[in-house]
């Protein structure tokens, strides 16, 4: 999927652990266990897809910061909103930001299931109705939100908008008109915080299945699109 960070891929899946350690070294599996069942932190839940640190370097929290992404080649400059929404209210704020994008889009999704090596699949359905979309969406809201080797991109490429659910349940609007997608983030509560640090920025986890990877293969044949 365009723009989004590639972690390496084992198990689970580790972000960098900062200093070149591993929070998660030497813990035992009662440790660990207690670790991964801990989804809440303050008014702030998590998906079953990602777990932060074990010494909680970074603590999540509902916000959203403005960033820039660079195009290496071109050097183009492209505003980013990069959201972070307690479980609560994600799935619900993700449809919010499609709307915005018009009535036929494509689509993206990401797969990093049967990868080894820390890199991923991009599976495209191009010219797909919105309303038709947002009816399939809703049937695999479990496995968007829990499954931490899925992500999925919805782009107007005649705008050019793009919105993102990576496979961390962070969201991303990449676009130069974005006014709109501020306008519905408020409308869900969510706000601006400049210094915001989110998940990716420390050590984190990820967790997937068996049955989250049949769930996706379903996804995929509703949509469209080949594995």
């Amino acid at each position: 999927m365009s723009f989004l960070k590639k972690f390496l891929k084992s198990d689970y899946r580790d972000g960098e652990p900062p200093r070149g350690f591993s929070s998660f070294r030497n813990l035992s599996e009662a440790q660990l266990d207690a670790h991964m069942s801990i989804a809440r932190y303050g008014d702030f839940m998590l998906t079953d897809a990602v777990r932060p640190s074990y010494n909680l370097d970074i603590i999540p929290r509902t916000g959203y910061r403005n960033e820039w992404y660079v195009d290496q080649d071109s050097g183009t400059r492209i505003p980013v909103l990069m959201t972070s929404v307690t479980r609560e209210r994600l799935f619900d704020t993700f449809l919010s930001l499609l709307d915005p994008l018009g009535e036929i889009v494509d689509v993206v999704l990401e797969t990093s299931h049967d990868k080894a090596n820390g890199s991923h699949t991009d599976l495209y359905r191009e010219q797909i109705d919105m309303p038709v979309l947002q009816s399939i969406l809703y049937d695999y809201e479990d496995l968007l939100l829990d499954d931490g080797c899925c992500g999925i991109a919805v782009l107007n490429p005649r705008k050019p908008m793009e919105v993102q659910l990576d496979e961390h349940k962070l969201m991303f609007v990449y676009g130069h008109d974005n006014a709109n997608y501020e306008r519905a983030l408020c409308d869900n509560h969510v706000g601006r915080i400049e210094n915001l640090k989110f998940i990716t920025e420390g050590e984190h986890v990820h967790s997937s299945s068996d049955e989250l990877l049949q769930r996706f293969e379903q996804l995929c044949y509703h949509l469209g699109v080949e594995r």
